[in-house]
């Protein structure tokens, strides 16, 4: 089992496993109390609250840093494979809920704004206008 402080290989015995269990399931417990009692946005409140406690400490920084350090975490765990799966299946809960014309439809808004924002960008001297690959033969 891994130690969720460190990340490293932590051997537990099958009894330690058991009263880890059953802490768990009396910290269910009283999570589903704390809800019944408060309601669920009770736990948002909270969350935002302690939330702009570590922002104000560790500064907004600190998400973008743990942020990186997770996705990379993740990215070792799940592969490019990995990503190509997590996407195929999003790609199909869109389908399901918007149906597949959905996708031409901002396919073409895409293609709409992506030559307003290339413009854009080439104006801001962001980019640079692309050379052609291949030159038209001269039709003289």
């Amino acid at each position: 089992m891994a130690d969720k402080h460190n990340g490293k290989a932590k051997s537990t015995s099958p009894d330690e496993q058991r009263i880890r269990e059953a802490y768990q399931k009396l910290g269910h417990m009283g999570g589903e109390a704390v809800k019944e009692k408060y309601g669920p946005e009770f736990y948002s409140q909270i969350g935002k609250k302690g939330g702009d406690t570590v922002k104000g400490k560790y500064g907004p920084e600190f998400y973008h840093t743990i942020g990186e350090k997770g996705g990379e975490a993740r990215k070792g765990q799940l592969g490019h494979a990995g990503y190509q799966e997590l996407g195929h299946m999003g790609g199909e809960t869109v389908k399901e809920k918007y149906g597949p014309e959905f996708y031409s439809q901002i396919g073409k808004k895409g293609g709409e704004k992506g030559g307003e924002a290339r413009k854009a960008q080439m104006a801001r001297g962001e980019i640079k206008a692309r050379k052609p690959t291949k030159e038209a033969p001269d039709k003289r």
